[in-house]
């Protein structure tokens, strides 16, 4: 626990890590999009956001964003669609002027085992997870690369990394993701375009309070620090990701999740 003077040195440091840049965060009507945008809006970032089913969510957070101070606004668009992407680029570049940082969160599962699962069920996890990054990122590095400056950042998974039952279609498209980020942090460099991914482990959201207790606490017990992480730790990592002081980290897989795949 922080002394008292060293809790608000903090809040008051944090609170401008990111002034003055702007931020898009795909998928952040809820869960870990969610508190990634509130806590770019609390760094001093303005911030767009994209959802697609969830509206009267994105609406109430387009609204709780600009009651911190910051430029926010909420588009309705779903980023496995590669024109809705290109489109969500020009739409936020004209309402925001530039675009310093992109947040590839938008994700689903649709799990199973593998003579159980339909290539519907495939072919959904792979759009919306894996070809949404490709989508958002192809259409923003067009603005990037002429600005000279930017962070991406994309959401994996520990599953990208280690596999797990059940999870196939999942875990190919988190391990894609993988891919994907440390090419782009390759090939965008030059530039001064910054590319990582962040692989959370068991993170507690509102999907995870629907699970029954018991099967959680035994997740719990299998983590080292015997807890499950909080959005808002990952939003910390994004933070320091998408601001100044994360200039010469690129192309690195950040996991968070209190050494349970260590």
């Amino acid at each position: 626990m922080l002394p008292n003077y060293l809790n608000t040195l903090t809040t008051d440091w944090v609170m401008k890590l990111l002034e003055g840049k702007n931020a898009l965060i795909t998928g952040a009507s809820k869960g870990i999009g969610k508190a990634i945008a509130l806590g770019f809006a609390k760094a001093g970032a303005n911030v767009g956001f994209t959802y697609l089913s969830s509206v009267e969510q994105g609406e109430a957070l387009e609204k709780e964003l600009q009651a911190l101070g910051v430029k926010a606004k909420g588009y309705r668009s779903d980023a496995s669609n590669h024109a809705a992407a290109e489109e969500l680029i020009k739409n936020f570049t004209a309402d925001f002027a530039t675009l310093d940082v992109l947040i590839n969160n938008a994700g689903v599962t649709k799990d199973g085992l593998l003579l159980r699962m339909s290539e519907e069920q495939w072919d959904t996890v792979m759009n919306i997870n894996l070809k949404s990054v490709f989508n958002l990122t192809k259409a923003a590095a067009k603005v990037l690369m002429k600005q000279k400056n930017g962070s991406i950042i994309n959401l994996t998974s520990v599953v990208g990394i280690k596999g797990n039952a059940g999870q196939a279609n999942y875990a190919a498209s988190k391990a894609g993701i993988i891919g994907f980020t440390k090419s782009i942090a390759l090939e965008l460099g030059s530039r001064n375009i910054r590319c990582n991914a962040i692989a959370p482990g068991f993170i507690e959201t509102e999907m995870t309070a629907k699970l029954d207790a018991k099967v959680v606490d035994s997740w719990k017990e299998a983590i080292p620090m015997k807890r499950g992480g909080k959005p808002e730790e990952v939003a910390d990592l994004c933070i320091f990701l998408g601001s100044d002081m994360a200039a010469y980290i690129s192309g690195q897989v950040i996991q968070i999740d209190g050494a349970m795949l260590t």
